[in-house]
């Protein structure tokens, strides 16, 4: 079981509107003379001179009038959820970020050096950000797909891109999920697994998702992929959890997902969730059974209700999900992160 001395907590904030990177050794920023308001909403973007690396980031809101204020970074990964504060009212909230280059999926495009932030919400009211170096703090590391990854344009959402902002300032979500990916491609791009497996210190948990486009798989080289992923991990010292993959919303005449396509049952007959359950038995890795959690949220919202979950208005796709859906399967597998002793409670909000 992961240990909660294995998490290391670092430091902290402060704040006008210009348009000037910041340029410190650290802390970086002292307020918001490295932001902008944007021209077409009320969101302030605030762009940050770093170095790739592990940071701890400290916002003060609040305002004369009242406000709601949410925090993004990078490529839309959602790190503050809506935060609201009275008239005259002040708040500092704080959280880690891991900023690398490319800044979100690792065969997309690069995105901009340094670390971005976006204060955003119904009503934004921030007065004040500082960064400040924590290359000690620990990541939790995501290996996985579509439905996973940092998705770079709205509507499309990945539950990893969602993750960050359940968990508070001492661990940091470095998702290098990718597009596309398979267990066989995932191994042998050296832009995707050789790249995490070096960054991987000790304790790190590295959640693994792949099935959805592991369409043509057999079931021997799943299985085997699947474990060069684990063995790789706990060779650098990290702890692998396997997760099965979310749904595809796909129902019977009875109201149930029952069937393959939502089960992410392959071409070949290859049941992904069982295989993966069963060799996280045989490796002794902890499981996430994202497959049985996804499954009884969407049966529970039904046909209608759970077309929010996913881009079936959008983009008639039941395979990907919307901001909302993207959330929700974030708060689940938080949860099973917190329940089984992945991710201490301090450090979930």
């Amino acid at each position: 079981m992961r240990r909660t001395a294995l998490f290391t907590v670092a430091a902290t904030a402060a704040a006008a509107l210009t348009a000037t990177p910041a340029h410190a050794d650290g802390p970086y920023g002292q307020g918001l003379d490295h932001c902008t308001t944007s021209p077409s909403t009320t969101a302030v973007v605030c762009h940050f001179d770093v170095p790739p690396g592990t940071y701890d980031v400290t916002v003060t809101l609040g305002g004369d009038t009242a406000g709601s204020t949410s925090v993004t970074g990078e490529t839309r990964r959602a790190l503050l959820a809506a935060t609201g504060t009275d008239a005259g009212e002040r708040t500092r909230r704080s959280f880690s970020v891991d900023v690398r280059d490319p800044e979100g999926e690792p065969t997309g495009p690069v995105g901009s050096p340094g670390l971005d932030l976006t204060f955003g919400g119904s009503a934004p009211r921030p007065t004040g950000v500082r960064i400040t170096p924590a290359p000690a703090v620990p990541r939790i590391f995501l290996i996985g797909d579509s439905t996973v990854c940092d998705q770079p344009g709205e509507p499309y959402t990945g539950w990893g891109q969602q993750l960050p902002q359940f968990l508070q300032r001492g661990v940091a979500v470095a998702n290098h999920a990718d597009s596309g990916e398979s267990t066989v491609s995932y191994v042998a791009n050296p832009a995707l697994f050789p790249v995490v497996r070096e960054r991987i210190r000790l304790g790190d948990p590295v959640l693994i998702q792949l099935a959805h486009n592991d369409k043509q798989t057999d079931a021997v080289t799943y299985r085997a992929h699947l474990t060069t992923l684990v063995q790789g991990v706990r060779e650098r010292g990290g702890r692998p959890v396997l997760v099965t993959p979310v749904v595809r919303r796909w129902f019977n005449a009875d109201g149930t997902l029952n069937n393959g396509t939502a089960l992410l049952v392959n071409g070949l007959g290859v049941d992904h969730p069982a295989e993966i359950r069963r060799l996280a038995a045989d490796l002794g890795t902890p499981l996430i059974d994202l497959t049985a959690l996804t499954k009884a949220r969407v049966e529970e919202l039904g046909p209608e209700a759970s077309k929010a979950l996913y881009l079936t208005a959008e983009k008639r796709d039941n395979t990907h999900t919307s901001v909302r859906g993207a959330t929700e399967y974030a708060t689940l597998v938080v949860t099973e992160l917190r329940a089984q002793g992945i991710v201490p409670d301090r450090l979930i909000r």
